[in-house]
């Protein structure tokens, strides 16, 4: 009797779960969909063009290609969650890939190594040293221009001890959203450099903050706990900064843009980009900043974060969802986009603008 009790109680509890999410958004989100409509409605639409690039690695498939970013020789470089060994933890199925400017590839950058887990951004800094944020492993691997290891950053679960403390003991996670730990990241999202060569990592699902490290990899602080208010983070997922050293977060979740200086001191925050999975900023000195959101959406804003123009990419491909997950930005008319829903990497580029209403 006591155990159909427990079954009726966890149905009514599934049935009400449900309901909750089949109730719609919030009057909070419909309020705050309503007015980035009205935003778009009112601001120019961008007329782009958009070329699905014909990537080919022999013998193997690209899979979901969630990083993108180009170094200073035009060498493409893509981080995807393509691998087949097994799930993130212990595992590796990710795998980052450089394509020549002609989209030939070249070689595959740190094969099997510890943190290739599960890909989540790439970047190239300006010494061309590429740096891979994986979610999975919870670290962050700077590889030399030569492509060898030259920094590692955070600590990946050791596979034994997660198998047994969550599957041998069945613990349960008791802090979803943890303050977070000086020197160690939980899955982590992205990560930039101000002008002083000063690394900052969006930190990230689980952690909801930003961390700032020395050059040499010494931790110097962080920021931010999980909320809605000033200095906290519903799910920073990418960074990026400007020439003058500020860090622009995309804090998604709470559908807005944070900007700090270098010092990780409040500049402004930007709410015109609607829900912000990806930043990046086009090069100086006319710099603008672009975010592209999960359903295909690309916005140019300036950096005081005025809505300039709006693009929406990948209509027709069947997929919705994770259509923009890393941007890179080559110019201000043109950009590179990663995505998991359709496998594929875009080059966006920008023509002019149009008048139109948001769909």
């Amino acid at each position: 009797m006591k155990r159909s009790l427990i079954v009726i109680a966890v149905m009514l509890l599934g049935a009400s779960a449900v309901a909750q999410r089949g109730a719609g958004p919030s009057p909070e989100m419909q309020a705050a969909l309503a007015k980035q409509a009205e935003l778009e409605k009112n601001t120019p639409r961008l007329q782009v063009t958009e070329e699905v690039l014909p990537l080919v690695v022999p013998g193997h498939t690209i899979g979901e290609a969630v990083g993108v970013a180009k170094n200073s020789k035009g060498h493409l470089f893509v981080f995807t969650r393509s691998g087949n060994l097994g799930p993130a933890k212990g595992a590796t199925a990710s795998q980052l890939f450089e394509f020549d400017p002609n989209l030939k590839f070249v070689k595959q950058w740190g094969q099997d190594n510890y943190a290739a887990s599960f890909a989540h951004t790439v970047r190239v800094d300006k010494y061309d040293n590429v740096w891979m944020t994986d979610e999975g492993a919870n670290m962050i691997v700077k590889f030399n221009p030569q492509g060898m290891v030259s920094m590692v950053l955070g600590r990946k679960t050791e596979a034994i001890d997660y198998l047994e403390r969550f599957f041998e003991r069945g613990e349960k996670e008791t802090e979803r959203y943890p303050a977070g730990n000086p020197g160690t990241f939980n899955r982590p999202t992205d990560v930039t450099w101000d002008t002083q060569d000063n690394i900052f990592v969006s930190d990230g699902y689980n952690n909801s903050r930003v961390a700032k490290i020395s050059k040499d990899g010494k931790w110097v602080k962080a920021l931010g706990t999980r909320g809605a208010g000033p200095n906290q983070f519903n799910t920073p997922h990418g960074i990026t900064s400007d020439a003058k050293g500020n860090i622009y977060v995309a804090d998604r979740g709470n559908r807005r843009i944070q900007v700090f200086d270098p010092d990780l001191n409040p500049v402004r925050i930007i709410s015109t980009v609607g829900a912000p999975w990806s930043v990046c900023t086009s090069p100086a000195p006319n710099q603008y900043l672009f975010s592209g959101d999960g359903n295909g959406k690309i916005y140019k804003v300036d950096l005081n974060g005025n809505l300039l123009g709006w693009a929406q990419t990948s209509e027709g491909h069947g997929q919705a969802g994770c259509l923009v997950h890393e941007l890179h930005c080559e110019s201000e008319n043109v950009i590179y986009k990663g995505d998991c829903s359709t496998w594929t990497v875009e080059k966006v580029t920008i023509k002019g603008t149009a008048k139109s209403s948001a769909p």
